[in-house]
């Protein structure tokens, strides 16, 4: 294989480099059900085009989203999909006509700030006096989808509203992924729409990654199954923590 992407040269060595940056990524992914985009995006930005990291890594969130309810789709609490799936749907409308029509830095450097804060108030060991509303879902499901057009970074926000929901953490790692296999499949139907996936290279790559992302996401999901509720929230804390940090990261070096 002499290249990836066109006339771009990648040494056996950048592919291992690679492949070793997917599957921490999908092991991120495997336990929490979102955070590929904070590992695996710099690592593939370093040997890909950077305007094909985001498609490519949305062929392989929708799979891995698919992989993980496959296995345990029963435990998907659809309650709370019921009330995320249509307001995350206008989110992400409203944050694609955004990404086109204003300047979305600044909402950039708001959610970042937002999501460090609230990583730090749950990692304090404070907790909280009830848990969220119902009605919650509205403003989370709407916020995440906005994001999650306009960034690809739309996943915390979901985890910190079905963490504030569902008592069972395997629930809440299903009903996380099946939310991200749904986005992921708009964003994916949006680039195929744009004729981005006419470039075979791109599909060419995420086939090669694909065995990269399986043992990724099967090493989280057994990672989780041997950890308790508080150390689960424990990770998906940190794991916003690190994505708000990283998008402030992105406003500061934009």
């Amino acid at each position: 294989m002499d290249s990836f992407f066109g006339a771009l040269p990648v040494t056996p060595h950048q592919f291992a480099v690679v492949c070793a940056g997917v599957v921490a990524a999908y092991v991120i992914f495997g336990i929490a059900g979102f955070g590929t985009a904070l590992i695996a995006g710099p690592v593939l930005a370093n040997f890909i085009p950077v305007a094909s990291v985001v498609p490519l890594l949305a062929l392989l969130d929708f799979f891995a989203a698919v992989v993980n309810v496959s296995r345990d789709a029963r435990s998907a609490d659809t309650s709370e999909l019921r009330r995320l799936v249509p307001v995350m749907a206008l989110g992400s409308l409203v944050g694609a006509a955004l990404l086109l029509l204003g300047r979305p830095q600044v909402m950039l450097l708001a959610l970042g700030i937002f999501a460090v804060a609230y990583a730090l108030y749950s990692l304090s060991g404070i907790k909280p006096v009830s848990r969220l509303s119902p009605r919650a879902a509205v403003p989370f499901g709407f916020v995440g989808g906005i994001f999650s057009a306009m960034f690809g970074s739309g996943g915390f926000i979901y985890a910190i509203y079905l963490s504030g929901r569902i008592a069972a953490k395997e629930q809440i790692r299903v009903t996380q992924s099946t939310l991200i296999g749904l986005s992921t499949l708009t964003r994916a139907l949006l680039f195929l729409l744009a004729g981005v996936y006419a470039q075979t290279s791109i599909l060419w790559l995420a086939a090669l990654l694909f065995p990269a992302m399986l043992v990724g996401t099967a090493v989280g999901r057994r990672i989780t199954l041997r950890l308790s509720r508080e150390q689960f929230l424990r990770v998906v804390a940190l794991a916003v923590l690190c994505s708000g940090a990283f998008l402030i990261y992105r406003y500061v070096a934009a």
